[in-house]
């Protein structure tokens, strides 16, 4: 079982609690860290639960220090948790060559190619142990879970919800690498982290798994029109947008003029996303 997390420091943020945390995981076979926001609501009763992904190169650190997203956690009365992106210091070789893949990089699958196997098991650390962990150890109404990310992050957020749709209540991304089985990033992370078979890959894509799951809850996705990435053709939103017309899933894409890839853009658009989830977990504020 996974060790109880030990305390890495704690801030006081508009009446609740920042909270930074390491532990051992079972999933991942090594340390990993994560963070979370206490609302004040959280004081009295459990609350529920947002959690965001992070994207390439980012720690558990970067949403909860940039983001600006406390502020109106403690309005709807919500935590957010936010873990970190990858195992580290693992001992892999080349883990760390690359900012793209490996360390900061996990992609949020479950790697089923050596030596990545042994440690990269981010999906099932997401979905299955982090959850637990909160449950367990936070004022968490575990029943009522949200999720959403940044770029690999949404591209995350959005695998998570559409295979656990009972588990996830709502989802939304901001510039989401959207159909990863088509673009560089995920190209090179899919052939190293689960194979060449480009067959298993599927199911780590959300614009395959929107065609074939069912899934009917509405998603919000917001994209900067200045975001490099967009032009690279790493995020491809638009066939993620086909792909939901085709399936018939509630789909909000919103184009944001001038906006890029930053930290700048996310703080800009995150009170619209956590109004989504708290509209659909049913909070007033």
């Amino acid at each position: 079982m996974s060790t109880a997390p030990k305390i890495i420091s704690e801030n006081r943020c508009f009446g609740g609690t920042v909270g930074f945390y390491s532990h051992h995981s079972q999933t991942c076979n090594s340390k990993m860290r994560f963070a979370v926001y206490q609302p004040p609501k959280a004081k009295s009763e459990r609350v529920p639960v947002l959690y965001f992904l992070s994207g390439l190169t980012c720690t558990e650190e970067n949403f909860m220090a940039k983001a600006g997203a406390q502020k109106f956690a403690a309005k709807y009365g919500l935590m957010l948790v936010a873990p970190d992106t990858s195992p580290r210091d693992t001992g892999i070789p080349g883990e760390n060559d690359d900012w793209d893949f490996g360390t900061g990089a996990g992609f949020y699958v479950d790697a089923t190619v050596e030596p990545w196997s042994e440690h990269y098991q981010m999906y099932s650390y997401v979905v299955e142990e982090l959850p637990a962990i909160i449950a367990q150890h936070f004022p968490a109404q575990i029943d009522h879970q949200g999720i959403f990310g940044h770029s690999m992050g949404g591209h995350g957020a959005l695998i998570c919800a559409l295979r656990n749709p009972e588990q996830y209540t709502s989802v939304s991304a901001l510039a989401p690498i959207a159909a990863p089985t088509q673009c560089p990033w995920g190209k090179k992370a899919f052939t190293n982290y689960l194979g060449e078979d480009e067959e298993n890959w599927d199911i780590y894509d959300a614009s395959e798994l929107v065609l074939t799951v069912g899934y009917k809850r509405p998603i919000l996705i917001d994209q900067g029109t200045a975001d490099p990435f967009l032009e690279k053709q790493q995020l491809l939103p638009g066939i993620f947008a086909q792909a939901c017309e085709k399936a018939g899933v509630p789909l909000t894409l919103r184009f944001q003029e001038g906006y890029n890839h930053s930290y700048y853009f996310i703080s800009s658009f995150v009170e619209d996303h956590i109004r989504h989830h708290a509209a659909a977990l049913k909070l007033e504020n």
